[in-house]
């Protein structure tokens, strides 16, 4: 697919994000899908495959949200198979914090699916206002 094909792709996902509709990012996994996410909090590592990356990072993430998840990309740069979002993220947690930070989301592309999305992001917002997905997960 060419660059104009995947930005097309990526901005469609984002445009449903900011109505709170997550359902096309999900759509767009491919099967071995790999989500990373940079810095050195207790959410930063590495999911491999698309089933991990939906149970243990966005279902203990989004257990947290009060609030519907919106997330408005600012830019969309493409070039080959990879694309760039400027984002920023907004949502009201259970436990009564806002949570909107911002991000850099580099996307790579294949044959229409995202392979690989690798997540900047302000790791001390997420420390201060989430639990870790471990202990979303056992609760």
């Amino acid at each position: 697919m060419t660059a104009a094909e995947n930005k097309a792709i990526v901005t469609a996902i984002y445009d449903a994000m900011a109505q709170g509709d997550g359902r096309p990012l999900n759509a767009a996994m491919a099967e071995d899908f790999t989500w990373i996410l940079e810095g050195s909090g207790p959410w930063s590592r590495t999911w491999h495959g698309r089933d991990a990356v939906r149970r243990d990072l966005l279902k203990p993430l989004f257990a947290q949200f009060a609030t519907p998840y919106h997330c408005r990309a600012d830019r969309i740069i493409a070039e080959g198979d990879t694309v760039v979002v400027l984002a920023k993220g907004e949502v009201r947690t259970t436990a009564g914090k806002p949570y909107n930070n911002s991000y850099c989301f580099v996307i790579r592309m294949r044959d229409g699916e995202m392979i690989e999305l690798r997540e900047y992001l302000d790791t001390e917002l997420v420390a201060e206002v989430l639990e870790p997905p471990e202990a979303v997960a056992s609760a």
